[in-house]
């Protein structure tokens, strides 16, 4: 009889999905999308021009191959978000033991610090690329920039903020139509799988991949589901408000899809670039995000080289809350406090103590010498190695009736969440076993 009735008046567990317009496919652009967006990161945009300068089109294939991987652990962890009402870390906390969500968390948090270092030097060395002056002082004022936006300005306001900045990434799509393209060769690295027998290619294959598939971007999307249950005045944890669950489980599989392809196809166009341009005149030796820009000027033009240089500094923008907020939501999580970005600084202390933190943290490592290039690539590594057992549980999480309930993921989702974990792991044990041996 309920589907009788008018909207306005239908039962709960008649609640449909709103259909898909170009209007309503906007708005319902959210955690997914901005996720998405903030992997390709300067950290992600120096290893994929590395990779691009060192192998050419030939490491291309590791981002349609990455596609389906990412967006469907991506997708698990929204649903345990949305599900639950609460984070990765706060599922960790209460259906396994302390020792392992302490040292999980611990690792995402080190790895983040590291990404959040080398993502301030890399804006900083491109505004000097673009203006002069010191780079280091520029770091400064892009963290205090992006500390005062997350602390003072409601998260739904930034969140705006955030989508608007995800335009930056459209540079990189644009550089690659300012080259010239060997689209033959290309096509044939994006649909072939090879590995070429290059020294250190295994370490760019999991580097690329860890910064695709990275642990910050599982606990920044489910935490913001988790948080939007408790914001948002009519939305509830799926577990207690089953009526919700198909219009929000559609909509997290749409703003998670269009968000890692979006993702990808960045990435690809990067990689794309600088294959285009560093590699084929040699230039193999590039090792950041600020010395790809400035090998670009000669051999692409001075468009390029701006294009290339701006994206950086929109990128890191985008890109630093996501970092800070996953260490502050997952240690929150952890401590048992309150976490929200939509509170004021007052109502959740230790929340946005963390989140400074680690801001401040990673900035300081830009002053007292680590090297930022070898910080770059190898947080990329770190992200890739510790996602493999952070994979593991979360694939638990999501098919434990006690965790989840009825809301047990489709099983292709659980098929490709199952394969994104056991290629992760399968390329973490290949490099590690390539390094003992060599």
């Amino acid at each position: 009889m309920g589907w009788h009735l008018s909207r306005r008046h239908r039962h709960p567990a008649t609640e449909e999905p709103e259909p898909v317009t170009a209007r309503s496919l906007i708005r319902q652009l959210g955690p997914g999308f901005i996720t998405g967006a903030s992997d390709d990161d300067p950290s992600g945009i120096a290893t994929y021009s590395q990779v691009g300068a060192q192998f050419g089109y030939a490491l291309l294939w590791t981002m349609p191959l990455s596609w389906p991987l990412m967006t469907a652990i991506q997708d698990i962890s929204a649903r345990i978000g949305r599900i639950t009402g609460h984070g990765i870390a706060g599922n960790l906390r209460r259906f396994h033991p302390h020792w392992l969500a302490r040292s999980i968390v611990a690792l995402m948090v080190a790895a983040n610090v590291f990404n959040i270092g080398a993502d301030f030097a890399a804006m900083g060395e491109a505004l000097k690329l673009l203006v002069g002056g010191p780079a280091l002082a520029y770091a400064v004022a892009f963290a205090l920039l992006s500390l005062a936006l997350q602390v003072f300005l409601p998260y739904h306001r930034y969140a705006r903020v955030l989508k608007w900045l995800t335009f930056a990434l459209f540079a990189y799509v644009a550089a690659v139509f300012a080259v010239h393209v060997s689209w033959r060769d290309a096509l044939h690295g994006a649909l072939v799988p090879t590995l070429p027998s290059s020294a250190g290619v295994l370490t760019a294959v999991i580097a690329v991949l860890g910064t695709t598939i990275s642990p910050y971007l599982f606990f920044w999307q489910a935490s913001e589901e988790a948080e939007e249950t408790v914001d948002a005045p009519r939305d509830r944890p799926l577990k207690r408000a089953p009526w919700q669950a198909r219009r929000h489980l559609r909509r997290i599989d749409l703003d998670t899809a269009v968000g890692m392809a979006f993702s990808n196809l960045v990435s690809f166009f990067i990689i794309l670039t600088c294959a285009a341009t560093l590699h084929a005149t040699g230039a193999t030796g590039v090792a950041t995000a600020a010395q790809a820009a400035e090998a670009l000027r000669p051999v692409a033009g001075a468009l390029t080289f701006w294009i290339f240089s701006a994206g950086i500094i929109g990128t890191g923008l985008l890109a630093i809350p996501v970092l800070a907020g996953s260490a502050a939501y997952a240690v929150g999580e952890l401590m048992e406090w309150h976490v929200s970005l939509e509170s004021r600084p007052s109502a959740a202390k230790g929340f946005y103590s963390v989140l400074a933190a680690a801001m401040l943290t990673g900035l300081a490592l830009d002053f007292v010498g680590i090297d930022p290039i070898r910080a770059l690539f190898w947080s990329a590594v770190l992200n890739g190695v510790v996602a493999a057992p952070v994979m593991v549980v979360i694939m638990l999480l999501a098919n434990n009736p006690r965790v989840v309930g009825q809301f047990s993921p489709p099983r292709p989702l659980r098929i490709v969440g199952w394969l994104a974990t056991a290629v992760m792991l399968a390329m973490t044990a290949g490099m590690l076993v390539s390094w003992m041996r060599g």
